[in-house]
């Protein structure tokens, strides 16, 4: 008869395949195999290893990482959102980052994936007026993680955040699904203007390194943003803009380009002469 760890584990690919992984790592590296079976072998469930891993991470003197589980564990408990986000951005990192070769290396070692978790644990606790606290752990996540994303932001799931140091996203900005963003990306504001002022990035998005998205403008759906551009304005679904400030350069990105992550735009023919 099936133990419940194995009947949560054969409906639950992501955790199972977890798990598996950890426990090989924790056999090839015999140091890292307390860490491994306290984050991750020791718990029944996706969503337990995930909130004593955050926890450990963004506790500390100000509030301990006991308070912090036990609150992150009612987030969860409360949404069940939570837990198909976060199983959809694992799955996110592990099939886009050529770098990531499996689902526990993610979980444990990289910050985006780390840093956009304590955000939707952040914008549960704004959701329901608890902004004081979303804000201190906003706080926390840019402290620790070099990444800055206000609790009111809208964030879909399948996302990846690769690299992500110096990524800031604005508080009225919204990110749909399947979106990739990479180091250093801004969806912000371009002054001091009130109201709905950040960019509305659509689902299957593919923004570069630097790149500068200000305003409430749109991204169109399976478009590109080349690195470094700066964008003004909004720009059609499947178009690449790129350049300071932005211009299109075509509109034949692919069906996925979140998911191929092909980052190269042909040089624009010169016309100067």
């Amino acid at each position: 008869m099936a133990t419940p760890r194995e009947k949560v584990s054969s409906v639950d690919p992501v955790w199972n395949a977890l798990r598996q992984q950890a426990e090989a790592m924790a056999g090839r590296e015999p140091a890292l195999a307390g860490f491994v079976h306290a984050t991750i072998l020791q718990h029944e469930r996706l969503e337990q290893a995930l909130t004593y891993h955050l926890a450990r991470k963004l506790g500390g003197e100000d509030m301990s990482p006991l308070a912090v589980r036990e609150m992150f564990d009612d987030a969860v408990a409360a949404d069940p959102a939570i837990g198909q986000a976060v199983r959809a951005d694992l799955s996110a990192v592990f099939e886009r980052d050529p770098a990531c070769h499996s689902y526990v290396e993610a979980f444990l070692f990289y910050k985006g994936f780390h840093a956009l978790e304590s955000f939707r644990i952040a914008h549960w606790l704004w959701s329901r007026d608890r902004k004081a606290m979303a804000l201190f752990i906003q706080s926390r996540i840019s402290n620790l993680f070099a990444v800055d994303i206000h609790p009111a932001a809208r964030i879909g799931q399948g996302i990846m955040l690769d690299h992500a140091t110096g990524i800031v996203i604005g508080e009225t900005a919204v990110v749909e699904d399947d979106v990739s963003i990479m180091q250093d990306v801004t969806l912000g504001g371009t002054g001091k203007e009130s109201g709905d002022r950040h960019p509305k990035i659509r689902r299957g998005v593919l923004i570069s390194l630097g790149a500068k998205v200000l305003g409430n403008i749109e991204i169109g759906e399976y478009s590109r943003v080349g690195a470094g551009s700066v964008v003004l304005k909004s720009v059609p679904a499947h178009c690449t803009a790129v350049g300071v400030p932005a211009k299109l350069v075509n509109c034949d990105c692919g069906e996925n380009p979140s998911q191929a992550m092909d980052h190269y735009i042909e040089e624009l023919p010169d016309n100067t002469g």
